[in-house]
């Protein structure tokens, strides 16, 4: 059973991210705070549950939360700033999107900047230890699913709905035979050297 969170007195919100590891679209990160009563007997990092447990619990987690932000970092600053950065400024987004202000933010991975002054501490693994960390991992990832659908219907030839951006490979041969879109992200390694391919 995963704890609710670090700090039992304090007002907590746990935070995540989703694709990080994506060749196409935005990184999408979610912010959270749960209410002290709260629990779920198969809430867990999103990594862990299928598509359809992710998307039953989406809207429990929506509805209990003590206020919640989700927020999409596109392409474009993402090979501007650098992909950790970027997912570090969709948390910074998301925090800034809670109707209730934290007193300590819960971040699932091992790197975080400071948010104002507000206290923090990273978890390695954190969506699989913490209540309000695995809430975040569920609204990111089904937020970035739910918008990787929308831009397959543009560009079907990458099957953006079943890979969602990450590179399988069907994704990569996709992109060697029609070369990237613009929602590719110019700064990641898009082909395997083996097949190069001029930007």
């Amino acid at each position: 059973m995963l704890a609710l969170k670090i700090h039992p007195n304090l007002i907590e919100c746990g935070t995540d991210e989703a694709g990080r590891g994506c060749l196409a679209g935005p990184v999408t990160a979610a912010a959270v705070i749960l209410p002290d009563d709260f629990t779920h007997p198969f809430l867990t990092d999103s990594k862990q549950l299928s598509e359809k447990k992710r998307l039953e619990l989406k809207p429990i987690i929506e509805a209990a939360a003590i206020s919640y932000g989700v927020s999409h970092v596109m392409m474009e600053k993402i090979d501007q700033i650098n992909i950790l950065n970027a997912s570090i400024l969709g948390m910074h987004r998301s925090i800034d999107q809670l109707s209730t202000r934290p007193e300590f933010i819960a971040i699932d991975g091992n790197r975080f900047k400071p948010y104002h002054k507000v206290r923090y501490e990273c978890v390695v693994k954190g969506d699989a230890k913490y209540l309000h960390i695995a809430a975040a991992s569920i609204l990111a990832k089904t937020a970035r699913d739910l918008y990787m659908e929308k831009l397959h219907e543009e560009f079907p030839m990458y099957n953006w709905k079943q890979n969602k951006g990450y590179p399988t490979k069907e994704h990569r041969a996709a992109i060697f035979k029609y070369g990237p879109s613009p929602y590719h992200r110019k700064s990641f390694k898009l082909l395997p050297d083996q097949l190069r391919l001029d930007i």
